[in-house]
């Protein structure tokens, strides 16, 4: 009964087409995945250096910001903390 069966010289197509995907491997270029993940790098990278550019170059031309003008309540409380009067008193 065992013997009449006769696979010994058939693969099932599923295992054949795994052979052949393993002997063609060689000459399929790039991994897509990696592909995808230099481009988006190198975007990063380039978004990354040049804000370092842009705040580089703003420093450099910008003029420095000016102070918020201190009022007169606040400069009277001041030299009363440090103990000196105020002019007029």
């Amino acid at each position: 009964m065992a013997d009449d069966f006769d696979f010994d010289d058939k693969v099932p197509p599923s295992f054949d087409r795994v052979g052949d995907v393993i002997k063609n491997s060689e000459a399929k270029g790039f991994n897509p995945g990696l592909i995808v993940l230099l481009v988006v790098g190198g975007l990063l990278l380039t978004f990354l250096i040049g804000n370092y550019v842009l705040y580089v170059y703003a420093q450099k031309t910008l003029p420095p910001r000016k102070k918020k003008p201190v009022s007169k309540k606040k400069m009277k409380r001041e030299r009363l903390k440090q103990g000196v009067s105020a002019p007029g008193e």
